[in-house]
């Protein structure tokens, strides 16, 4: 197995690309800690144990500064360490630029970009200390292409998430940590079926017609799963990467080949 017995801890895993790349680490012999801010890992712990993985779930806020370091030392105490840790919470809402609130700049940008930086600090502190390690960021397509509809606001955050991406490979290389990101495309989540409600809602469509627009897109001619995720994370996660860092990986069925 590419993951035998890596400790791998992952945010946001209760659903979607968290939920996958989970699956797909314990599926690969990994050891996962599984956080998410509900309590919806504690089903995916469930399921990978019922599939005779190993897997531990903690509640876990990447906007809560004060309580992070916290959970990271409980998941190094009881897993015995940490190899991989995983940055992958994440919001959208969608509106156009001239009517999004402030709220809705601060939500996106407070998960999505401030989130990876808060958990990345303290993991990096440890994987210093513990001589290397792999920290794995989920951008987006968003990320790098920002004619976007309608996500301003998201689009800004994953861009943050790329540079950031970078600035960490750059600084932590030296101490054997890699820095990578994966940007995914039009990805089947619980996260798109509200874009494309409220998109549908935008444009005077309906969902259906949207995910034709995504389809449409995408020269490989359908949607993306969270699986096609999970496997590029899967590759990060493992030594296949080694010598890979600072890189963001388009995994969007070449809806952005840039």
């Amino acid at each position: 197995m590419r993951l035998q017995d890596r400790i791998i801890g992952i945010t946001g895993a209760g659903s979607g690309i968290g939920r996958a790349c989970a699956l797909a680490y314990a599926a690969e012999g990994a050891v996962v800690a599984a956080t998410d801010l509900s309590d919806r890992a504690d089903a995916v712990v469930r399921l990978i144990a019922d599939r005779g993985g190993r897997a531990r779930a903690w509640s876990l806020d990447v906007t809560d500064r004060a309580a992070i370091p916290g959970v990271i030392d409980a998941i190094r105490t009881v897993m015995g360490g940490l190899d991989v840790w995983h940055n992958n919470a994440g919001v959208s809402t969608m509106g156009r630029f001239v009517e999004l609130t402030e709220r809705d700049w601060d939500v996106n940008m407070d998960i999505n970009a401030k989130g990876v930086f808060n958990c990345s600090q303290v993991v990096a502190r440890h994987m210093i200390a513990a001589g290397g390690g792999k920290i794995i960021n989920t951008a987006s397509m968003a990320g790098k292409k920002g004619d976007v509809a309608f996500l301003p606001h998201y689009v800004a955050s994953k861009f943050a998430v790329v540079g950031l991406t970078q600035a960490m490979a750059a600084e932590l290389a030296p101490s054997g940590i890699t820095v990578n990101a994966i940007c995914p495309g039009y990805v089947v989540t619980p996260m798109q079926d509200n874009e494309a409600g409220w998109e549908a809602e935008l444009r005077g469509m309906t969902p259906d017609e949207v995910r034709r627009l995504y389809v449409d897109d995408t020269p490989l001619g359908r949607l993306e799963t969270a699986e096609d995720v999970a496997k590029v994370a899967v590759f990060l996660a493992s030594s296949d990467s080694d010598f890979i860092t600072g890189a963001s990986i388009d995994v969007n069925g070449g809806a952005w080949m840039g």
